[in-house]
Protein backbone atom coordinates (compact mmCIF):
# COMPACT_ATOMS: atom_id res chain seq x y z
CA UNK A 1 0.00 0.00 0.00
CA UNK A 2 0.94 3.39 -0.02
CA UNK A 3 0.30 6.56 1.46
CA UNK A 4 -3.05 8.48 0.27
CA UNK A 5 -1.19 12.16 0.51
CA UNK A 6 2.60 12.69 0.07
CA UNK A 7 4.05 16.07 0.75
CA UNK A 8 7.53 15.97 -1.05
CA UNK A 9 10.38 19.01 -0.93
CA UNK A 10 8.55 20.85 -3.47
CA UNK A 11 4.71 18.73 -4.28
CA UNK A 12 1.52 17.92 -2.53
CA UNK A 13 0.83 14.73 -4.47
CA UNK A 14 -2.76 13.14 -4.25
CA UNK A 15 -2.34 9.93 -6.41
CA UNK A 16 -1.36 6.30 -6.02
CA UNK A 17 1.34 4.97 -8.24
CA UNK A 18 1.80 1.11 -7.85
CA UNK A 19 3.85 0.54 -4.22
CA UNK A 20 2.19 2.43 -1.31
CA UNK A 21 -1.89 2.72 -1.45
CA UNK A 22 -1.72 6.29 -1.73
CA UNK A 23 1.98 7.47 -2.45
CA UNK A 24 3.38 8.17 -6.37
CA UNK A 25 5.50 5.15 -7.39
CA UNK A 26 8.77 8.05 -8.08
CA UNK A 27 7.68 9.32 -4.52
CA UNK A 28 8.66 6.12 -2.34
CA UNK A 29 12.45 6.91 -1.47
CA UNK A 30 14.61 7.33 1.26
CA UNK A 31 17.33 4.47 2.42
CA UNK A 32 18.57 2.57 5.30
CA UNK A 33 18.21 3.69 8.76
CA UNK A 34 19.58 2.06 11.59
CA UNK A 35 18.37 -0.97 12.38
CA UNK A 36 18.24 -2.91 15.67
CA UNK A 37 20.42 -5.69 16.66
CA UNK A 38 17.48 -8.15 17.03
CA UNK A 39 17.24 -7.83 13.08
CA UNK A 40 20.60 -7.90 12.28
CA UNK A 41 20.25 -12.58 13.04
CA UNK A 42 16.81 -12.34 11.20
CA UNK A 43 18.35 -10.50 8.17
CA UNK A 44 21.62 -12.65 7.84
CA UNK A 45 20.96 -16.59 8.03
CA UNK A 46 23.75 -18.51 8.25
CA UNK A 47 24.96 -20.49 5.58
CA UNK A 48 23.52 -24.19 4.96
CA UNK A 49 25.47 -27.27 6.80
CA UNK A 50 25.68 -28.84 3.48
CA UNK A 51 29.31 -29.16 3.72
CA UNK A 52 30.51 -25.98 1.94
CA UNK A 53 28.81 -28.13 -1.61
CA UNK A 54 26.95 -26.36 -4.27
CA UNK A 55 25.13 -28.29 -7.05
CA UNK A 56 25.91 -25.72 -9.89
CA UNK A 57 23.52 -27.25 -12.03
CA UNK A 58 20.45 -27.30 -10.05
CA UNK A 59 21.47 -23.80 -9.41
CA UNK A 60 21.58 -22.59 -12.77
CA UNK A 61 18.44 -24.12 -13.66
CA UNK A 62 16.38 -22.73 -10.60
CA UNK A 63 16.13 -19.44 -12.62
CA UNK A 64 14.21 -20.88 -15.35
CA UNK A 65 12.19 -24.23 -14.04
CA UNK A 66 8.63 -24.07 -12.87
CA UNK A 67 7.29 -26.18 -10.08
CA UNK A 68 5.59 -28.35 -12.25
CA UNK A 69 9.11 -29.28 -13.98
CA UNK A 70 10.53 -29.24 -10.01
CA UNK A 71 7.78 -31.85 -9.11
CA UNK A 72 8.59 -33.98 -12.11
CA UNK A 73 12.32 -34.93 -10.81
CA UNK A 74 11.30 -35.29 -7.80
CA UNK A 75 8.69 -37.42 -8.53
CA UNK A 76 11.23 -39.27 -11.16
CA UNK A 77 13.67 -39.65 -8.08
CA UNK A 78 15.96 -36.95 -9.52
CA UNK A 79 15.41 -34.62 -6.76
CA UNK A 80 14.98 -34.27 -3.29
CA UNK A 81 13.03 -31.59 -1.62
CA UNK A 82 15.94 -31.12 0.98
CA UNK A 83 18.34 -30.71 -1.65
CA UNK A 84 16.08 -28.07 -3.54
CA UNK A 85 15.45 -26.61 -0.14
CA UNK A 86 19.13 -26.59 0.60
CA UNK A 87 19.82 -25.00 -2.73
CA UNK A 88 17.52 -22.33 -2.28
CA UNK A 89 19.26 -21.88 1.09
CA UNK A 90 22.76 -21.40 -0.49
CA UNK A 91 21.16 -18.63 -2.75
CA UNK A 92 19.54 -16.74 0.20
CA UNK A 93 23.21 -16.86 1.53
CA UNK A 94 24.99 -15.35 -1.30
CA UNK A 95 22.60 -13.06 -2.67
CA UNK A 96 20.06 -11.49 0.31
CA UNK A 97 23.28 -9.77 1.57
CA UNK A 98 23.13 -7.43 -1.58
CA UNK A 99 19.04 -7.31 -1.07
CA UNK A 100 17.44 -7.42 1.69
CA UNK A 101 14.87 -9.13 0.67
CA UNK A 102 14.59 -11.89 3.31
CA UNK A 103 14.18 -11.30 6.86
CA UNK A 104 13.86 -14.48 8.33
CA UNK A 105 14.58 -17.94 7.10
CA UNK A 106 12.21 -20.61 8.97
CA UNK A 107 14.90 -22.64 11.28
CA UNK A 108 12.53 -25.40 10.44
CA UNK A 109 12.57 -25.12 6.66
CA UNK A 110 15.29 -27.99 6.50
CA UNK A 111 13.24 -30.42 8.80
CA UNK A 112 10.11 -30.00 6.51
CA UNK A 113 11.66 -30.75 3.57
CA UNK A 114 12.82 -34.20 4.84
CA UNK A 115 9.71 -34.78 6.16
CA UNK A 116 8.08 -34.11 2.60
CA UNK A 117 10.24 -36.42 0.79
CA UNK A 118 9.60 -39.18 3.77
CA UNK A 119 5.88 -38.70 2.72
CA UNK A 120 6.50 -39.20 -1.16
CA UNK A 121 8.64 -42.15 -0.56
CA UNK A 122 5.18 -43.56 0.65
CA UNK A 123 3.62 -42.50 -2.15
CA UNK A 124 2.00 -40.06 -0.42
CA UNK A 125 1.66 -36.44 -1.92
CA UNK A 126 -0.53 -33.51 0.11
CA UNK A 127 -0.71 -31.49 -2.92
CA UNK A 128 0.56 -29.62 -6.15
CA UNK A 129 3.26 -27.82 -3.52
CA UNK A 130 4.43 -30.82 -2.22
CA UNK A 131 8.18 -30.49 -1.37
CA UNK A 132 8.28 -26.74 -2.55
CA UNK A 133 10.07 -23.68 -0.67
CA UNK A 134 8.25 -21.11 -0.47
CA UNK A 135 8.73 -17.76 0.95
CA UNK A 136 5.87 -15.49 2.71
CA UNK A 137 5.73 -12.19 3.18
CA UNK A 138 6.39 -10.72 6.72
CA UNK A 139 2.80 -9.40 7.77
CA UNK A 140 1.18 -12.89 7.34
CA UNK A 141 0.98 -15.48 10.95
CA UNK A 142 3.44 -18.52 11.19
CA UNK A 143 2.85 -20.07 14.50
CA UNK A 144 6.10 -21.39 14.33
CA UNK A 145 9.75 -20.19 15.37
CA UNK A 146 9.70 -16.94 12.88
CA UNK A 147 8.20 -13.84 13.94
CA UNK A 148 5.74 -12.01 11.99
CA UNK A 149 6.38 -8.49 12.16
CA UNK A 150 4.80 -6.31 9.45
CA UNK A 151 8.57 -4.89 9.43
CA UNK A 152 8.42 -3.24 13.19
CA UNK A 153 10.32 -3.86 15.79
CA UNK A 154 7.07 -3.85 18.31
CA UNK A 155 6.26 -7.37 16.77
CA UNK A 156 9.38 -8.81 17.34
CA UNK A 157 8.01 -10.61 20.71
CA UNK A 158 4.34 -11.26 18.92
CA UNK A 159 3.22 -14.98 19.40
CA UNK A 160 0.07 -15.74 16.80
CA UNK A 161 -1.30 -18.60 18.21
CA UNK A 162 -1.99 -20.03 14.32
CA UNK A 163 -1.06 -20.22 11.13
CA UNK A 164 -3.08 -17.84 9.02
CA UNK A 165 -5.28 -19.19 6.48
CA UNK A 166 -3.48 -19.21 3.50
CA UNK A 167 -0.40 -20.62 5.17
CA UNK A 168 -1.88 -23.50 6.37
CA UNK A 169 -3.43 -23.73 2.67
CA UNK A 170 0.42 -23.78 2.02
CA UNK A 171 1.03 -26.32 4.55
CA UNK A 172 -1.98 -28.65 3.23
CA UNK A 173 -0.42 -28.10 -0.37
CA UNK A 174 2.62 -29.68 0.79
CA UNK A 175 4.49 -26.19 0.67
CA UNK A 176 7.51 -25.68 2.51
CA UNK A 177 7.78 -22.36 4.37
CA UNK A 178 11.29 -21.65 3.28
CA UNK A 179 10.98 -17.87 5.55
CA UNK A 180 9.96 -14.35 5.65
CA UNK A 181 10.20 -11.88 2.93
CA UNK A 182 11.00 -8.38 3.60
CA UNK A 183 8.38 -5.89 3.22
CA UNK A 184 7.83 -2.09 3.68
CA UNK A 185 7.04 -1.08 7.61
CA UNK A 186 3.40 -1.04 8.19
CA UNK A 187 2.96 -1.96 4.18
CA UNK A 188 3.91 1.77 3.56
CA UNK A 189 0.72 3.05 5.83
CA UNK A 190 2.97 4.79 8.37
CA UNK A 191 3.60 8.11 6.90
CA UNK A 192 2.93 9.60 3.39
CA UNK A 193 6.90 10.26 3.42
CA UNK A 194 7.70 6.35 3.81
CA UNK A 195 10.31 4.44 1.85
CA UNK A 196 9.34 1.45 -0.48
CA UNK A 197 10.93 -1.70 0.60
CA UNK A 198 12.58 -0.57 4.26
CA UNK A 199 11.50 -1.48 7.27
CA UNK A 200 13.19 -1.22 10.56
CA UNK A 201 13.72 -5.05 11.19
CA UNK A 202 14.92 -5.72 7.69
CA UNK A 203 16.90 -2.46 6.44
CA UNK A 204 16.24 -1.32 2.32
CA UNK A 205 15.07 -4.09 0.04
CA UNK A 206 17.04 -3.27 -3.14
CA UNK A 207 16.21 -4.29 -6.49
CA UNK A 208 18.17 -6.80 -8.24
CA UNK A 209 17.95 -5.70 -11.33
CA UNK A 210 19.65 -2.16 -10.41
CA UNK A 211 20.59 -1.92 -6.98
CA UNK A 212 20.11 1.26 -6.22
CA UNK A 213 16.72 1.59 -7.47
CA UNK A 214 13.09 1.06 -6.09
CA UNK A 215 12.03 -2.29 -5.69
CA UNK A 216 8.34 -0.70 -5.07
CA UNK A 217 6.36 -1.49 -2.56
CA UNK A 218 4.84 -3.00 -0.25
CA UNK A 219 5.92 -6.86 -1.41
CA UNK A 220 8.96 -5.46 -2.16
CA UNK A 221 10.67 -8.35 -0.72
CA UNK A 222 8.63 -10.97 -1.89
CA UNK A 223 9.39 -9.64 -5.52
CA UNK A 224 12.67 -9.45 -5.30
CA UNK A 225 13.03 -12.27 -3.80
CA UNK A 226 11.04 -13.90 -6.60
CA UNK A 227 12.85 -12.38 -8.97
CA UNK A 228 16.30 -13.47 -7.47
CA UNK A 229 14.90 -16.98 -7.23
CA UNK A 230 15.42 -17.41 -3.44
CA UNK A 231 12.67 -19.68 -3.25
CA UNK A 232 10.69 -21.77 -5.98
CA UNK A 233 7.50 -18.75 -5.63
CA UNK A 234 6.54 -16.08 -3.06
CA UNK A 235 3.61 -14.88 -1.39
CA UNK A 236 2.72 -11.21 -1.70
CA UNK A 237 -0.16 -8.58 -0.24
CA UNK A 238 -1.86 -6.00 -1.66
CA UNK A 239 -3.77 -2.89 -0.63
CA UNK A 240 -3.06 -0.70 -3.54
CA UNK A 241 -0.49 -2.02 -5.59
CA UNK A 242 2.24 -3.76 -3.46
CA UNK A 243 1.40 -6.98 -5.50
CA UNK A 244 1.82 -5.35 -9.12
CA UNK A 245 3.99 -2.47 -8.62
CA UNK A 246 6.88 -4.69 -6.90
CA UNK A 247 6.37 -7.44 -9.69
CA UNK A 248 6.51 -5.08 -12.25
CA UNK A 249 9.51 -3.67 -11.52
CA UNK A 250 11.31 -7.10 -10.94
CA UNK A 251 10.35 -8.54 -14.08
CA UNK A 252 8.05 -11.21 -12.27
CA UNK A 253 4.24 -11.77 -12.95
CA UNK A 254 2.23 -10.63 -9.76
CA UNK A 255 -1.01 -11.65 -9.25
CA UNK A 256 -3.57 -9.43 -7.32
CA UNK A 257 -7.27 -11.31 -6.62
CA UNK A 258 -10.21 -10.73 -6.60
CA UNK A 259 -11.22 -9.61 -2.95
CA UNK A 260 -12.20 -12.48 -0.98
CA UNK A 261 -10.41 -15.23 -3.24
CA UNK A 262 -7.89 -15.48 -0.63
CA UNK A 263 -8.82 -15.20 2.95
CA UNK A 264 -6.68 -12.46 5.15
CA UNK A 265 -7.09 -14.22 8.53
CA UNK A 266 -4.22 -13.92 10.22
CA UNK A 267 -2.85 -11.39 7.86
CA UNK A 268 -1.80 -7.56 9.25
CA UNK A 269 -4.49 -5.56 8.08
CA UNK A 270 -4.45 -1.91 6.43
CA UNK A 271 -8.07 -2.36 5.45
CA UNK A 272 -10.19 -5.58 4.93
CA UNK A 273 -12.16 -3.84 1.97
CA UNK A 274 -8.89 -3.70 0.30
CA UNK A 275 -6.72 -6.44 1.17
CA UNK A 276 -5.57 -9.53 -0.37
CA UNK A 277 -2.58 -11.71 -0.19
CA UNK A 278 -1.50 -13.20 -3.75
CA UNK A 279 1.26 -15.17 -5.65
CA UNK A 280 4.77 -13.61 -7.03
CA UNK A 281 6.33 -16.19 -9.50
CA UNK A 282 9.12 -15.98 -12.27
CA UNK A 283 6.30 -17.13 -14.33
CA UNK A 284 2.40 -17.63 -15.16
CA UNK A 285 2.24 -21.89 -14.67
CA UNK A 286 3.89 -21.30 -11.26
CA UNK A 287 1.35 -17.97 -10.41
CA UNK A 288 -1.50 -19.87 -11.16
CA UNK A 289 -0.60 -23.34 -9.20
CA UNK A 290 0.31 -21.34 -6.27
CA UNK A 291 -3.27 -19.55 -6.17
CA UNK A 292 -5.45 -22.28 -6.83
CA UNK A 293 -3.58 -23.91 -3.93
CA UNK A 294 -4.53 -20.65 -1.21
CA UNK A 295 -7.82 -19.58 -2.15
CA UNK A 296 -10.62 -21.05 -0.87
CA UNK A 297 -13.13 -20.46 1.63
CA UNK A 298 -12.79 -19.27 5.58
CA UNK A 299 -15.38 -18.96 7.75
CA UNK A 300 -13.65 -16.26 9.75
CA UNK A 301 -13.26 -14.18 6.89
CA UNK A 302 -17.38 -13.46 5.52
CA UNK A 303 -15.58 -12.42 2.16
CA UNK A 304 -14.72 -15.58 0.97
CA UNK A 305 -17.74 -17.32 1.24
CA UNK A 306 -17.66 -17.55 -2.38
CA UNK A 307 -14.34 -18.42 -2.84
CA UNK A 308 -14.51 -22.32 -2.96
CA UNK A 309 -16.27 -22.03 -5.82
CA UNK A 310 -14.81 -18.82 -7.97
CA UNK A 311 -12.10 -20.50 -10.22
CA UNK A 312 -12.01 -23.82 -12.25
CA UNK A 313 -11.47 -27.09 -10.55
CA UNK A 314 -8.29 -27.49 -12.61
CA UNK A 315 -5.77 -24.45 -12.43
CA UNK A 316 -4.47 -26.08 -15.90
CA UNK A 317 -7.65 -24.75 -17.67
CA UNK A 318 -5.71 -21.18 -17.64
CA UNK A 319 -2.53 -22.41 -19.35
CA UNK A 320 -3.78 -22.12 -22.95
CA UNK A 321 -1.86 -20.97 -25.36
CA UNK A 322 -4.81 -20.07 -27.25
CA UNK A 323 -6.58 -17.93 -24.85
CA UNK A 324 -6.92 -14.69 -26.34
CA UNK A 325 -7.74 -15.75 -29.85
CA UNK A 326 -11.26 -14.09 -30.39
CA UNK A 327 -11.39 -11.97 -27.15
CA UNK A 328 -11.95 -8.37 -27.11
CA UNK A 329 -9.42 -6.81 -25.45
CA UNK A 330 -9.31 -3.15 -24.26
CA UNK A 331 -6.20 -0.88 -24.48
CA UNK A 332 -6.02 1.93 -21.86
CA UNK A 333 -3.44 4.79 -22.75
CA UNK A 334 -4.98 7.70 -21.16
CA UNK A 335 -2.79 8.71 -18.40
CA UNK A 336 -0.20 6.12 -19.06
CA UNK A 337 1.37 6.74 -22.80
CA UNK A 338 3.23 9.66 -23.71
CA UNK A 339 5.36 9.52 -20.75
CA UNK A 340 8.25 7.72 -20.88
CA UNK A 341 9.48 6.72 -24.26
CA UNK A 342 10.31 2.68 -23.50
CA UNK A 343 7.05 2.26 -21.95
CA UNK A 344 5.45 2.92 -24.88
CA UNK A 345 7.82 1.24 -27.37
CA UNK A 346 7.19 -2.19 -24.81
CA UNK A 347 3.29 -1.63 -24.77
CA UNK A 348 3.03 -0.57 -28.36
CA UNK A 349 4.93 -4.16 -28.71
CA UNK A 350 2.13 -5.61 -26.37
CA UNK A 351 -0.55 -4.32 -28.42
CA UNK A 352 0.70 -5.59 -31.49
CA UNK A 353 1.58 -9.24 -30.09
CA UNK A 354 -2.14 -9.60 -29.01
CA UNK A 355 -3.43 -9.26 -32.25
CA UNK A 356 -1.44 -11.58 -33.36
CA UNK A 357 -2.55 -13.70 -31.04
CA UNK A 358 -5.85 -13.42 -32.52
CA UNK A 359 -7.48 -10.56 -29.92
CA UNK A 360 -9.00 -7.69 -31.07
CA UNK A 361 -8.01 -4.69 -30.36
CA UNK A 362 -10.18 -2.17 -29.09
CA UNK A 363 -8.87 1.22 -28.72
CA UNK A 364 -10.39 4.15 -26.50
CA UNK A 365 -10.83 1.92 -23.53
CA UNK A 366 -9.24 4.28 -20.62
CA UNK A 367 -10.37 3.73 -16.96
CA UNK A 368 -11.36 7.04 -15.83
CA UNK A 369 -8.94 8.51 -12.95
CA UNK A 370 -10.64 8.49 -9.12
CA UNK A 371 -8.28 11.13 -7.82
CA UNK A 372 -11.39 13.29 -7.10
CA UNK A 373 -12.13 10.39 -4.72
CA UNK A 374 -8.54 9.55 -2.91
CA UNK A 375 -9.10 13.05 -0.01
CA UNK A 376 -13.04 12.73 -0.27
CA UNK A 377 -13.90 9.27 0.62
CA UNK A 378 -11.29 6.43 -0.23
CA UNK A 379 -8.93 8.37 2.74
CA UNK A 380 -11.58 8.85 5.29
CA UNK A 381 -12.67 5.35 4.98
CA UNK A 382 -9.42 3.68 5.29
CA UNK A 383 -8.28 5.73 8.03
CA UNK A 384 -11.70 4.29 10.12
CA UNK A 385 -10.89 0.54 8.76
CA UNK A 386 -7.22 1.28 10.00
CA UNK A 387 -7.67 1.67 13.15
CA UNK A 388 -10.47 -0.58 13.51
CA UNK A 389 -8.25 -3.92 11.90
CA UNK A 390 -5.34 -2.93 12.91
CA UNK A 391 -6.63 -2.74 17.00
CA UNK A 392 -8.72 -6.29 16.45
CA UNK A 393 -5.71 -8.15 14.92
CA UNK A 394 -3.31 -6.82 18.16
CA UNK A 395 -5.73 -7.11 20.83
CA UNK A 396 -6.24 -10.65 19.80
CA UNK A 397 -2.36 -11.71 18.96
CA UNK A 398 -0.69 -13.31 21.83
CA UNK A 399 2.68 -11.75 22.87
CA UNK A 400 4.43 -8.80 24.68
CA UNK A 401 3.73 -5.86 22.25
CA UNK A 402 1.21 -2.59 22.00
CA UNK A 403 -2.23 -4.00 22.23
CA UNK A 404 -3.81 -0.85 19.84
CA UNK A 405 -3.07 1.73 17.61
CA UNK A 406 -2.51 4.25 20.56
CA UNK A 407 0.22 2.17 22.50
CA UNK A 408 2.08 1.31 19.17
CA UNK A 409 2.44 5.05 18.49
CA UNK A 410 3.62 5.78 21.49
CA UNK A 411 5.93 2.81 21.12
CA UNK A 412 7.57 4.40 18.26
CA UNK A 413 7.75 7.45 19.95
CA UNK A 414 9.91 6.07 22.35
CA UNK A 415 12.22 4.08 19.64
CA UNK A 416 12.67 6.57 17.09
CA UNK A 417 16.19 6.16 16.75
CA UNK A 418 15.41 2.51 14.91
CA UNK A 419 11.53 2.92 14.17
CA UNK A 420 11.37 6.62 12.75
CA UNK A 421 15.38 7.71 11.19
CA UNK A 422 13.61 8.99 8.04
CA UNK A 423 10.08 9.40 8.22
CA UNK A 424 7.69 9.75 10.61
CA UNK A 425 4.05 8.39 11.64
CA UNK A 426 1.46 10.91 10.65
CA UNK A 427 -0.93 8.19 8.79
CA UNK A 428 -0.89 6.26 11.91
CA UNK A 429 -1.73 9.53 14.12
CA UNK A 430 -4.51 10.46 11.78
CA UNK A 431 -5.99 6.78 11.87
CA UNK A 432 -5.96 6.83 15.79
CA UNK A 433 -7.77 10.31 15.67
CA UNK A 434 -11.03 8.52 14.37
CA UNK A 435 -13.62 6.44 16.11
CA UNK A 436 -12.53 3.58 14.47
CA UNK A 437 -16.61 2.92 14.29
CA UNK A 438 -17.08 0.73 11.05
CA UNK A 439 -20.60 0.73 11.82
CA UNK A 440 -21.28 4.88 11.56
CA UNK A 441 -23.06 6.23 8.93
CA UNK A 442 -20.34 8.82 8.22
CA UNK A 443 -17.92 5.68 7.51
CA UNK A 444 -20.36 4.25 5.37
CA UNK A 445 -21.16 7.03 3.33
CA UNK A 446 -17.50 6.99 2.20
CA UNK A 447 -17.09 3.36 2.02
CA UNK A 448 -19.98 3.32 -0.29
CA UNK A 449 -19.11 6.22 -2.58
CA UNK A 450 -15.54 4.93 -2.78
CA UNK A 451 -16.16 1.44 -4.12
CA UNK A 452 -19.06 2.23 -6.25
CA UNK A 453 -17.14 4.77 -8.25
CA UNK A 454 -14.34 2.59 -8.82
CA UNK A 455 -16.00 -0.50 -9.67
CA UNK A 456 -18.29 1.80 -12.34
CA UNK A 457 -15.15 3.41 -13.57
CA UNK A 458 -13.96 -0.20 -14.59
CA UNK A 459 -17.42 -2.08 -15.45
CA UNK A 460 -19.01 0.45 -17.44
CA UNK A 461 -15.72 0.78 -20.14
CA UNK A 462 -16.17 -3.34 -20.20
CA UNK A 463 -19.76 -3.31 -20.72
CA UNK A 464 -19.52 0.12 -23.46
CA UNK A 465 -16.71 -1.89 -25.26
CA UNK A 466 -18.15 -4.93 -24.70
CA UNK A 467 -14.30 -6.36 -23.70
CA UNK A 468 -13.27 -9.52 -21.93
CA UNK A 469 -10.06 -7.54 -20.46
CA UNK A 470 -8.30 -4.30 -20.37
CA UNK A 471 -4.97 -3.53 -21.34
CA UNK A 472 -2.48 -1.38 -19.97
CA UNK A 473 1.15 -0.70 -18.49
CA UNK A 474 1.58 -1.38 -15.11
CA UNK A 475 4.20 1.44 -14.52
CA UNK A 476 7.26 3.48 -15.70
CA UNK A 477 10.46 2.36 -14.94
CA UNK A 478 11.62 2.21 -11.70
CA UNK A 479 13.36 5.51 -10.13
CA UNK A 480 16.03 5.31 -7.83
CA UNK A 481 15.62 4.43 -3.66
CA UNK A 482 16.33 8.48 -3.11
CA UNK A 483 13.63 9.72 -5.82
CA UNK A 484 11.29 12.25 -4.20
CA UNK A 485 9.71 13.92 -6.94
CA UNK A 486 6.14 12.76 -8.43
CA UNK A 487 5.09 11.20 -11.50
CA UNK A 488 2.65 11.98 -13.87
CA UNK A 489 2.03 8.48 -14.66
CA UNK A 490 -1.37 7.84 -13.12
CA UNK A 491 -2.19 4.67 -10.63
CA UNK A 492 -3.09 1.68 -12.59
CA UNK A 493 -3.83 0.16 -9.83
CA UNK A 494 -6.10 2.05 -7.86
CA UNK A 495 -9.51 1.39 -9.13
CA UNK A 496 -8.62 -2.24 -9.44
CA UNK A 497 -7.87 -1.88 -5.61
CA UNK A 498 -10.98 0.39 -4.24
CA UNK A 499 -13.13 -2.10 -6.35
CA UNK A 500 -11.94 -5.56 -5.01
CA UNK A 501 -11.02 -6.47 -8.61
CA UNK A 502 -8.67 -8.44 -10.16
CA UNK A 503 -5.26 -6.96 -11.63
CA UNK A 504 -2.78 -9.15 -12.97
CA UNK A 505 1.39 -7.86 -14.18
CA UNK A 506 3.50 -9.83 -16.48
CA UNK A 507 7.07 -8.81 -17.77
CA UNK A 508 6.75 -7.32 -21.26
CA UNK A 509 9.89 -5.88 -22.01
CA UNK A 510 12.77 -3.32 -20.68
CA UNK A 511 13.56 0.38 -20.51
CA UNK A 512 17.51 0.89 -21.16
CA UNK A 513 17.81 -2.41 -21.73
CA UNK A 514 17.72 -3.77 -18.19
CA UNK A 515 14.73 -2.13 -16.24
CA UNK A 516 12.13 -4.56 -15.94
CA UNK A 517 8.47 -3.09 -17.62
CA UNK A 518 5.39 -5.26 -16.87
CA UNK A 519 2.12 -5.05 -18.52
CA UNK A 520 -1.29 -5.86 -17.13
CA UNK A 521 -4.23 -7.75 -17.38
CA UNK A 522 -8.02 -6.03 -15.64
CA UNK A 523 -11.08 -7.24 -15.61
CA UNK A 524 -14.23 -7.41 -13.24
CA UNK A 525 -14.88 -9.43 -9.99
CA UNK A 526 -13.96 -13.26 -10.12
CA UNK A 527 -12.39 -12.74 -13.71
CA UNK A 528 -9.36 -14.19 -12.49
CA UNK A 529 -8.84 -17.62 -14.18
CA UNK A 530 -9.74 -15.31 -17.35
CA UNK A 531 -7.09 -12.77 -16.66
CA UNK A 532 -4.34 -15.50 -15.79
CA UNK A 533 -5.23 -17.36 -18.96
CA UNK A 534 -4.76 -14.15 -21.18
CA UNK A 535 -1.23 -13.36 -18.65
CA UNK A 536 -0.23 -16.95 -20.00
CA UNK A 537 -0.57 -16.93 -23.57
CA UNK A 538 1.07 -13.48 -23.90
CA UNK A 539 4.05 -15.03 -21.79
CA UNK A 540 4.42 -17.88 -23.90
CA UNK A 541 4.29 -15.61 -27.02
CA UNK A 542 6.31 -12.88 -25.82
CA UNK A 543 9.35 -15.06 -23.22
CA UNK A 544 10.93 -11.62 -22.28
CA UNK A 545 12.02 -11.79 -18.77
CA UNK A 546 16.13 -12.39 -18.40
CA UNK A 547 17.93 -13.25 -15.14
CA UNK A 548 18.61 -10.23 -12.89
CA UNK A 549 21.83 -8.26 -13.52
CA UNK A 550 22.44 -7.23 -9.72
CA UNK A 551 24.04 -4.04 -11.25
CA UNK A 552 24.58 -1.47 -8.39
CA UNK A 553 23.79 1.42 -10.50
CA UNK A 554 22.65 2.27 -14.43
CA UNK A 555 25.70 2.37 -16.50
CA UNK A 556 26.43 6.63 -16.81
CA UNK A 557 24.69 7.24 -13.45
CA UNK A 558 27.27 9.33 -10.82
Amino acid sequence: MRSLTRTTRRHTVIAVSAACLLVPLAACAPDDGPRPAASADRAAPAAPKNGGKRDGRLDKRLDRVTILELQEDMKGKRLTSEELTRAYLDRIHRLNPRLNAVVTVNPDALDLARKSDDLRRTGEVRGPLEGIPVLIKDNIDTADRQPTTAGSTALLHSKPAQDAFLVKKLRDAGAVILGKANMSEWANFRSSEQTAGWSATGGQTRNPYVLDRSPCGSSSGSAAAAAATLAAVTIGSETDGSIVCPASVTSTVGVKPTLGMVSRSGMIPITNRHDTAGPIARNTTDAALTLWAIHGSDASDADTADADTALPTDYRTVLDPNALRGKRIGVWRKGHTGIDSDVDRVFEATVQQLRALGATIVEGADVADSKDMMQKDMLPAVLTEFKHDLNTYLATTPGPHPKNLTELIEFNKQNSAIEMPKFGQELFEMADKTDGDVNAPAYRQHRDAATRQARQAIDSVLAEHRLDAIVTPTSIPTPTIEALDPTPFESSTRNSAVAGYPHITVPAGYAKGTLPLGVSFLGTRYSDATLLSYAYAFERATPVRKAPTYLPTLPGRS
